[in-house]
């Protein structure tokens, strides 16, 4: 089996769903699983690997021409609490016919949902059976910088400088690069192979926050409530009402943002509901943090001080850090168009561990992987793409910067 399939399919086996609610690091033991196997592979190759007390993976390879700047590959270890990882089982599809996906006798990936589809024919790709999502989020990832790694090596026509891995646990739950040791990795700027379709090339992405909103009822016996009872839930749908029904993640593409109710847990006696907010643009992301404070100060002054909304920024578009060091997005430009790949540069509508590693210090823009459909059962991923992934990773190594 070719050795970037096998590994992939190692991996995704390896159950590392992270946990928002766990106060550990990583959030899970199991993602440790993957890290030490992650470990042994990495010292096997001959890189100088280790696992520190939080669960990174750091390696590092020495380069064969020592004038070139240090680069770094980052990928995240852990996948989405959206839907299980426990026992997925890949199915490979090649030379795909480009029409309809069964995944099982109850789910179907349609091409009148999914479009794209059509441009993935004669291609491989691997799914998922229906049951679990498959975890190319960002285990592609993984398996692509493995691969270059494991190619570079074995390369005696390489001329890449010093080469730096890590792989971090909880990218999903918005702490994937909390505690990442920049000092220690020790690259002068890096990429996050955490991308989507083949050609994407990243260095925007949302300025992000979360407003935690806390709502205090009143419940007494409903035959006798009139004047008295204060329904929680009833305040929580009014909030929700007077936040712009098109600011909502289905009506918005592009550079729009959102508000987008997460979860909501509520009885007549009280109420927690969770947002993201998300906005390209500081002043509207601002704003945007604004309007939801202000709508509980409303309905406080409605309702007798039963909100408390909570804001807590998350991180942001990391465009300001990146701009400053153009010429390692040139050299990603560079790389795909020797790989036969046309950049496609857009600014991701989510974020990635380059967006908060740019801000501690390491300029870090984000490379597609040929992942599809992330966080569910319909996900997907192109092994052609991957091995388009793989030579852009060699490349940038190879040509590198003085």
């Amino acid at each position: 089996m070719d050795k970037l399939i096998e590994r992939l399919l190692k991996y995704v086996k390896i159950e590392t769903t992270s946990d928002e609610n766990s106060d550990t690091t990583p959030s899970t033991e199991v993602q440790l699983d993957l890290a030490k196997i992650l470990l042994e592979e990495l010292k096997e190759m001959g890189l100088d690997a280790r696992i520190d007390e939080n669960g990174y993976v750091y390696g590092k390879l020495k380069g064969k021409d020592p004038s070139k700047k240090k680069i770094g590959f980052i990928s995240h270890m852990d996948t989405a609490p959206d839907m299980t990882a426990k026992g997925v089982s890949p199915n490979i599809i090649e030379n795909y016919d480009g029409k309809d996906i069964v995944l099982n006798d109850k789910f179907t990936t349609r091409v009148l949902e999914f479009p794209f589809l059509k441009d993935l024919e004669g291609e491989t790709i691997i799914t998922t059976d229906g049951t679990t999502l498959l975890g190319a989020d960002d285990k592609a990832g993984i398996a692509i910088i493995m691969t270059a790694i494991d190619e570079l090596i074995h390369d005696e026509n390489a001329t890449y400088g010093d080469i730096r891995v890590g792989f971090t646990p909880d990218e999903e739950i918005g702490r994937g690069a909390d505690k990442f040791n920049v000092e220690e990795f020790d690259a002068d700027f890096a990429y996050t192979v955490d991308g989507g379709k083949i050609g994407e090339l990243e260095y925007e992405n949302f300025n992000a926050a979360r407003a935690d909103i806390y709502i205090q009822g009143k419940n007494v016996h409903p035959g006798s409530s009139k004047d008295t009872m204060v329904n929680s839930m009833g305040i929580a749908f009014e909030l929700d009402g007077m936040l712009p029904v098109n600011e909502r993640p289905q009506f918005t593409e592009g550079y729009e943002g959102f508000f987008h109710m997460i979860s909501i847990d509520g009885s007549v006696e009280e109420t927690k509901m969770s947002y993201i907010i998300r906005d390209h643009d500081k002043e509207k992301f601002e704003s945007k943090k604004e309007l939801i404070q202000k709508i509980g100060e409303f309905l406080n002054l409605k309702y007798g001080d039963r909100v408390k909304v909570e804001v807590r920024d998350e991180y942001y578009n990391m465009k300001e850090k990146i701009t400053p060091h153009m010429e390692i997005v040139e050299l990603a430009k560079e790389s795909m168009e020797k790989a036969g790949v046309k950049p496609l540069i857009e600014a991701t509508r989510g974020g990635t561990d380059g967006s908060k590693l740019s801000y501690m210090g390491l300029p870090c823009p984000n490379l597609f992987t040929g992942g599809y459909n992330y966080h569910g059962r319909y996900e997907l991923v192109s092994v052609d793409q991957m091995k388009k992934a793989v030579e852009t990773v060699k490349n940038i190594a190879n040509i590198g910067t003085k």
